[in-house]
């Protein structure tokens, strides 16, 4: 895996990543990168959780959005989410820090299924699964 060199756009994932203004505004750190893979780290605020005081899951959600979206654009075409589902395990607080690892599970023609883990420390927090597809470029046929 590529370590990620702060101020640097060397691969398509950093390249990405440094155009990522919503992610990058909520602190998000892009730690490592690779073909198919990305770590991300965010440390959850105050101005990310609920009346619960629970982290609110959109902000989880958006925390595992982000390396599924560097991991399926590792490859090089503009690669766009299909669908993604998430399931929420247990329940992150203000100041947590949470990694979020991506790993690519399959590549299909211009398709691919990504699975994202995000975690407190060794304490899973939720489990999500993105679907993603490269975009045609203008002289592709249609599949």
């Amino acid at each position: 895996m590529t370590t990620q060199v702060p101020g640097t756009t060397s691969g398509p994932a950093e390249s990405m990543f440094a155009a990522e203004e919503a992610s990058r505004r909520l602190g998000i750190e892009l730690l490592e990168h690779g073909e198919g893979t990305a770590v991300l780290r965010m440390t959850v605020t105050a101005a990310q959780v609920t009346g619960h005081r629970i982290a609110h899951g959109g902000y989880v959600f958006l925390l595992a959005d982000t390396p599924f979206a560097c991991a399926c654009n590792s490859h090089g075409p503009v690669t766009v989410a299909a669908g993604d589902d998430i399931d929420f395990v247990a329940p992150a607080h203000e100041g947590d820090v949470l990694v979020a690892t991506a790993r690519e599970r399959v590549r299909f023609g211009r398709s691919g299924v990504h699975d994202v883990s995000v975690l407190r420390g060794d304490e899973v927090i939720a489990e999500f699964r993105g679907r993603g597809r490269a975009l045609r470029t203008q002289h592709e046929e249609p599949q």
